[in-house]
């Protein structure tokens, strides 16, 4: 479904300078530096896949996903999509995909979002029943029957990222590239984002290359990561796998009526967070038995959780072994 081999993005920019000098210099004989925001970067999706895409500010995420939009032309490499080649931005492969941007709108602001749609409707020729059909369909998924006649100024931040997504899929897309769908959103609009994006790839079989800054995204909608960093992609593979690698520790929450004693506390570990009435123990994978075991005879308690490590902090990690030098 996509396939990529060996793509770079460099941009020439204007080097930076610094004194008056060199200011006046760089006016008359412009000096170029060359940037590499893409670099040599190699993968393949299979159809139906949704694979999230992570990492920092300026990796080279959002790049990438606009060169296989179209939008960008590649400094070099091969890009396949769909069996098309993207940046020829042919009519039939430009009516096969969809590229949702979080910060970016389509809506005609002071109109209601159903006047979008339609004028979709005409530019990608949908016929009339799969347009009624779908817009139904995408409506019912979230919840938004009413709204699409409000006019879109009057809509909050949630309600206009809805009629984002539905006036992006009325065309029903093969491929979908979904670049931070959920910023900016309260945590009840960001699950309704995240339900939407998985009941509609369970109903049109789409495949999705999704970037988020929100690690709940990604643990609800991914199976496979692929997180790039300067331009270079580090991992790439299953988020389970990833988890498993990189989580070296777990976190044991008790919840206490009573604050135990500071010396049983000490007796049993140097590392704890307390927030009363819960205590926090990071713990060795390989120890959690054991240290559970010396929770239950030394300390009444009633409630204890164990957690996983956050995946933005497993994330983290991978970062700083990866710029750390060797």
């Amino acid at each position: 479904m996509i396939s990529v081999k060996n793509l770079t993005k460099t941009y020439r920019t204007t080097k930076h300078t610094e004194g008056l000098l060199d200011f006046v210099r760089n006016t008359f004989h412009r000096q170029y530096e060359m940037t590499t925001a893409v670099d040599n970067i190699s993968f393949e999706i299979e159809q139906g896949e949704l694979v999230g895409f992570l990492g920092p500010n300026g990796a080279g995420k959002t790049t990438t996903m606009k060169m296989l939009a179209g939008i960008l032309f590649p400094t070099k490499g091969v890009l396949n999509v769909l069996d098309f080649t993207p940046f020829e931005k042919q009519r039939a492969f430009l009516k096969q995909i969809a590229f949702v941007m979080g910060q970016r709108n389509q809506l005609l602001w002071e109109l209601p979002a159903i006047d979008t749609f339609r004028l979709n409707k005409e530019i990608y020729e949908i016929p009339d029943q799969v347009y009624t059909k779908t817009l139904n369909e995408l409506t019912e998924l979230l919840d938004a029957k009413k709204i699409i006649y409000q006019p879109a100024k009057t809509l909050s931040l949630g309600q206009r990222m809805k009629m984002e997504l539905i006036a992006s899929l009325l065309h029903r897309p093969k491929v979908l590239f979904l670049d931070e769908p959920t910023i900016g959103l309260d945590i009840v609009a960001q699950k309704t984002i995240r339900d939407f994006i998985k009941d509609y790839q369970r109903l049109y079989g789409a495949t999705i290359l999704l970037t988020s800054h929100y690690m709940e995204d990604v643990r609800e909608l991914c199976k496979r990561v692929m997180i790039i960093d300067h331009g270079k992609i580090i991992y790439d593979g299953y988020l389970e796998k990833l988890i498993k690698k990189y989580a070296t520790k777990k976190t044991i929450e008790v919840i206490v009526e009573d604050m135990p004693d500071v010396k049983v506390l000490e007796k049993l570990d140097n590392n704890i967070e307390i927030e009363f009435p819960r205590l926090f123990f990071q713990v060795k994978r390989s120890e959690i038995s054991k240290t559970i075991e010396k929770i239950t005879k030394n300390i009444e308690f009633v409630d204890l959780n164990i957690y996983e490590e956050k995946i933005e902090d497993i994330v983290r990690k991978i970062f700083s072994a990866t710029s750390s030098p060797h």
